[in-house]
């Protein structure tokens, strides 16, 4: 993980476009960007600073593919190419954890635990998201790959769920263990089952 820590301060932090807009904590980065180790540097902290965790050096790994691919020309990406190809897959074959670089992934994305994680490679995960074992993000029908969900800031995905399809899961929203989501879920709101459906609040005691 050396190579992470001394590769050039180049590197921007990727935010999907709806959350620059509506997040007021986007607007900070997008006008002072993160270079690759302050968004590494970030992203331990948010793993509980212990470099250890598998979720963390997926991330790592991540964000290194991310910035390799802004060095021009080509050639001079190749070496770089090469090692984050080796990383990667040392991340999913390992632990794994499947983050292709062409994620769009926000700041301070934990991903807890491992194993059975698989993310797709056009999915959106805003900021401080949590994504736990066992989850998937990924496409519903064979005749459309290119379709994948879009987390919103803040959402807390439980373990085992999976989450397919062009589905937006609103901020602060909340997955539960296991749910096979197929509907977009609003802001706020939890969702669970087979398929998932919204947690209706309990009305207030009088």
């Amino acid at each position: 993980m050396s190579i992470l820590k001394t590769a050039v301060n180049q590197s921007q932090p990727v935010i999907s476009a709806d959350n620059a807009a509506t997040n007021p904590a986007n607007d900070a980065a997008t006008a002072a960007p993160l270079s690759l180790w302050q968004q590494i540097r970030e992203d331990w902290q948010a793993h509980g600073r212990d470099w250890t965790k598998p979720g963390f050096r997926a991330v790592a790994v991540y964000r290194f593919g991310v910035w390799r691919m802004q060095i021009k020309p080509k050639l001079l990406r190749a070496p770089f190419s090469l090692l984050y190809r080796s990383l990667y897959r040392k991340i999913r074959n390992g632990y794994g954890i499947d983050l292709p670089y062409t994620v769009k992934l926000g700041r301070r994305v934990v991903i807890e635990h491992q194993n059975g994680i698989i993310i797709h490679g056009f999915s959106v995960i805003g900021d401080d998201c949590i994504i736990r074992q066992g989850v998937t993000l990924g496409n519903r029908y064979l005749d459309r790959p290119d379709e994948a969900p879009k987390l919103g800031a803040r959402v807390n995905v439980g373990a085992g769920a999976k989450i397919l399809g062009d589905v937006t899961i609103g901020d602060d929203a909340s997955i539960g263990a296991n749910a096979v989501v197929l509907s977009d879920v609003p802001n706020g709101q939890t969702a669970v089952g087979i398929p998932a459906k919204l947690l209706q609040a309990k009305p207030a005691q009088s």
